[in-house]
């Protein structure tokens, strides 16, 4: 398969590397606003305005929206489904997968992470480095699960949800969307939408307006 990539960052590096360990082709990348020619060996293809014209060009190219950011990220998928673009799925060999497990489209499945029996990831979802997602995990679109995140059975981690790195889940948790919970904390109870949890075990340290 054939793949353009959008976004020209740190996150967009691993993506990319993901995509060469599985023997895929990479077309090139899209940016806003890098002004080089290449980026990591790859043309610049230009920015989003030029969709339209690389979707003429390559009508079979699939996309992935390599932008680390939960609202940003939901923001360029939101105007490149607008487009008519066909979303790719990224799963680094070394991740575990099993059979079971649902992986929505645009979704991006780092090294050494796991994801077990009946979980389901929805569509854009990040699962970052070495992390676990164990069985009837339930992943909402757009949230990010940073390296190092383990969940246990049961979680449900709401839409645009950021679970930061370190961070662990006891089993049937659920998240609600939008909400952050920060690096190394333990959550024990259920946690709302809308805001920042931190610690162990996790407390509610502040609430945000809807970011969706």
């Amino acid at each position: 398969m054939s793949y353009i990539v959008f976004g020209a960052g740190g996150h967009a590096k691993v993506i990319v590397d993901i995509l060469r360990a599985c023997g895929e082709e990479i077309i090139g990348v899209l940016d806003d606003h890098c002004t080089e020619e290449k980026w990591c060996g790859l043309p610049i293809l230009g920015n989003r305005n030029q969709i339209d014209q690389l979707l003429s060009l390559y009508p079979e190219a699939l996309f992935i929206v390599a932008i680390g950011d939960n609202a940003t990220r939901m923001r360029i998928v939101s105007q490149l489904k607008a487009a008519t673009v066909k979303f790719g799925i990224a799963v680094h060999p070394s991740a575990v997968v099993t059979p079971s497990a649902f992986i929505g489209e645009g979704s991006v499945i780092m090294p050494n992470s796991v994801i077990n029996a009946d979980a389901y990831v929805g569509e854009h979802v990040i699962v970052n480095t070495a992390a676990t997602i164990d069985h009837d995990c339930r992943i909402e679109d757009f949230a990010h699960i940073s390296p190092g995140v383990h969940m246990a059975g049961g979680v449900q981690v709401g839409r645009c949800a950021h679970i930061g790195i370190g961070a662990s889940l006891i089993p049937g948790i659920r998240v609600g969307g939008n909400t952050l919970v920060g690096a190394g904390s333990c959550v024990i109870r259920h946690l709302p939408e809308n805001v920042i949890a931190v610690g162990c075990p996790a407390r509610v340290i502040k609430t945000y307006k809807d970011k969706g």
